[in-house]
């Protein structure tokens, strides 16, 4: 299905409102604890097109957040190992809390959610309960399938041959600077570079600065190089990305395999808090 038949089967009263031509909708007039089963196919077409729903004005406790996050993927939610490590209340909500006291703040920084694990989240829904005061806060977001296509054809058959290790320790041990905490467990994948996406089948590239750790069979220099290669040309293609302008009640729905993203910390010393519910998909398998 593509842009125009979704915005045209949107439930009534419905706006959209693209950020921007290839990626990033939003949406307003829409309560998602009242979809039927019309609008939930609706819900999901519009997320593979568009790869990022930003929908306002919602009032959703953790019961309604975890409903709509079940539409996605296989169903099943993610549980965070630091979700288990911690003795989370509900190991499925990751909160998403930085203040004044806060040294690093979730997700600054490009990365892929937990893009280690063997079945990858497939969705993130992050519902915004509190806004810095000042501003600030906002959200990057990237198109993994158009940064692909940006790439020259040599580039995108050398990516094609390639497979590289996802390590779930590493943002801790070298972007947070700390150890993981006893007990905790990490998965450790190797994924092929390009993948094919499960849901609209576009080739789609896999690595991200957050979890990324080597690409298979390359020299030390090799690797610095090209990883360092593909970061920046996700990182800089600005064509590809969007940006989400966050507010109170604001729940933002990402396709976590078809995106990248970055939430900017430039608002300390003021506090932001949002809780995560995400969804696991199928394991992911190259072209």
């Amino acid at each position: 299905m593509n842009a125009i038949n979704a915005r045209s089967k949107a439930p009534a009263g419905v706006m959209l409102d693209q950020l921007n031509p290839v990626i990033g909708t939003e949406i307003t007039g829409l309560d998602l604890t009242r979809l039927d089963a019309a609008g939930e196919d609706w819900l999901r077409t519009l997320l593979a097109e568009r790869m990022v729903l930003v929908v306002r004005d919602q009032r959703l406790d953790r019961a309604a957040h975890k409903a709509i996050a079940r539409l996605f993927g296989t169903g099943e939610l993610h549980v965070h190992a630091l979700s288990v490590a911690r003795g989370a209340e509900d190991p499925a909500v990751y909160p998403v809390r930085t203040n004044a006291q806060s040294k690093t703040t979730a997700g600054e920084g490009w990365h892929t959610d937990v893009s280690c694990d063997p079945a990858p989240i497939a969705a993130s829904l992050l519902y915004m309960h509190e806004m810095p005061d000042g501003g600030g806060g906002d959200t990057y977001y990237a198109s993994m399938a158009e940064c692909y296509a940006r790439l020259s054809a040599p580039v995108q058959a050398l990516a094609r041959s390639l497979r590289a290790t996802h390590d779930g320790a590493f943002p801790y041990r070298t972007i947070y600077g700390i150890e993981p905490a006893a007990g905790t467990h990490y998965n450790k994948t190797v994924h092929p570079l390009v993948i094919r996406h499960p849901v609209t089948g576009r080739p789609t590239l896999w690595i991200n600065r957050g979890f990324t750790t080597r690409i298979e069979g390359l020299g030390h220099l090799e690797n610095r190089a090209l990883m360092e290669m593909f970061f920046q040309h996700i990182e800089t293609t600005l064509t590809a990305q969007c940006r989400v302008r966050w507010e109170t009640n604001t729940l933002v729905i990402w396709d976590n395999v078809a995106t990248q993203h970055h939430a900017v910390w430039d608002y300390f010393p003021n506090s932001r808090y949002g809780e995560r519910v995400s969804v696991i998909g199928p394991e992911i398998e190259g072209l």
